[in-house]
């Protein structure tokens, strides 16, 4: 079973920046498209971004638009969320989702919940001055 384990979560002031990673344990990475969602204390989990298999495309949420940055790299089995100006709402815990059922166009990308199927454990990241 595919299995993610993101890190990078921790504390960081209002303004300042983080770069959470998602470590896929197969090489078949390439196949499939990854999102990056979060739940904070008392929501729902929300899609923050997502990236196609190959990159081609990518979306994200308005709430992170042009201060997040999502990116992979298939040769290391890795997917990447850079996060500037971090502000005190982007508090949550942060996981990486795998869509791995298939049938799905290069070019696909989603940020809801329901059409992923492998999750990751999570990692909290805590913007606070």
């Amino acid at each position: 079973q595919l299995q993610l384990v993101e890190s990078g979560g921790e504390m960081v002031q209002p303004g300042g920046s983080l770069r959470l990673s998602c470590a896929v344990s197969e090489a078949t990475t390439h196949l499939y498209t990854i999102g990056w969602f979060r739940q904070a204390p008392g929501k729902e989990r929300e899609g923050v971004s997502c990236i196609s298999k190959s990159g081609v495309s990518t979306v994200y949420a308005a709430s992170v638009k042009g201060r997040f940055t999502v990116s992979r790299d298939n040769a290391k089995n890795m997917v990447y969320l850079q996060m500037n100006s971090l502000r005190s709402e982007d508090t949550a815990v942060y996981y990486c989702s795998a869509q791995t059922s298939g049938g799905h166009m290069d070019y696909w990308v989603s940020l809801l919940p329901d059409d992923f199927d492998s999750w990751g454990q999570g990692t909290q990241v805590t913007v606070s001055s």
